[in-house]
């Protein structure tokens, strides 16, 4: 249940996002297989096996995005590309063109893609409608472009923007190495990047090593910033913070994975109590983050 990966965005105040509305804006766009000819296809399924497309509990919900794409790569097509250019050559006396390559390409690529395989993943969406949350747990800006770019096929006006916080996480992060303290209610781990911040772009990477200001001062000296910082919050949570403010390797610790593990009636109790317990404890941390960096801008 618990995101591993947080892409951070904001509700609009207006967003006027409540389990009803959202369903009815997410059946508009429900998951569809591949067909023969397309090389992928997304849409919403339930974040459950109950056939609902919102999961909502309490001023919290949950929806998922499926992704299905065909395995056809470049090297299996420009293959057959050059064998039916070879067929082609022998017919006609003389090699294919610039023009009739890219036409036998396409022709190629039309008959692959019904034989190749398919892959599925699913991207989770928790939308805190009480703070005003939409988190992506996705690793890349891609895949959190991709669920924008789906629910604004079907949400106007689209009720969710960038977040913007008062200081540079890069910056904050550099802070508390030189300080050798890092703020109230959070701990420095054992993962870090430097980063140049000229053209070079060397880097400085500490993994599974003591974070200390004596030992990263001319690193800092030298204009580096800390770009990446793994840390735990309240003992409860760890994490790492990356320059572009997101948060990656989410993990829960002990305090938290005895709740987690408790005995439930049945699977749908069990999903109701770790979604409410990871909603409930990221959005403190959230809080606490955004707290830490000053506050979130005018704009956010």
């Amino acid at each position: 249940m618990w995101f591993k990966n947080l892409k951070l965005y904001r509700l609009a105040p207006d967003h006027g996002l409540v389990g009803t509305d959202l369903l009815d804006a997410l059946a508009q766009s429900p998951f569809q297989p591949c067909g023969s000819q397309d090389s992928q296809s997304s849409g919403w399924v339930p974040p459950r096996d109950d056939g609902a497309l919102v999961y909502y509990s309490g001023g919290q919900l949950l929806i998922t995005m499926r992704t299905e794409k065909r395995l056809l790569p470049a090297s299996v097509i420009n293959l057959a590309t050059r064998e039916r250019a070879r067929q082609i050559e022998d017919q006609q006396s003389y090699k294919p063109g610039r023009k009739q390559m890219k036409e036998i390409k396409e022709a190629v690529t039309m008959e692959l893609l019904p034989k190749s395989h398919v892959t599925q993943s699913d991207t989770r969406c928790w939308i805190d409608a009480k703070n005003g949350w939409f988190v992506i747990d996705a690793s890349s800006a891609n895949r959190s472009d991709e669920v924008l770019g789906l629910l604004a096929k079907v949400l106007a006006p689209f009720p969710i923007v960038p977040l913007h916080v008062e200081m540079s996480p890069a910056a904050a992060m550099t802070k508390w190495i030189i300080d050798d303290e890092a703020p109230a209610g959070f701990t420095i781990d054992r993962d870090a990047d430097l980063k140049s911040t000229g053209e070079t772009g060397d880097t400085v990477r500490y993994i599974k090593h003591a974070i200390s200001a004596e030992e990263t001062a001319h690193h800092i000296l030298a204009g580096k910033q800390c770009t990446r910082l793994a840390m735990t919050w309240n003992d409860r949570v760890s994490f790492v913070l990356t320059d572009d403010l997101d948060i990656k390797r989410v993990a829960p610790l002990d305090v938290l994975k005895e709740h987690q593990d408790a005995q439930a009636a049945n699977e749908a109790e069990q999903f109701e109590a770790d979604f409410a317990l990871m909603s409930g404890e990221l959005a403190r941390l959230l809080d606490d983050l955004v707290a830490t960096l000053g506050g979130m801008r005018g704009d956010a």
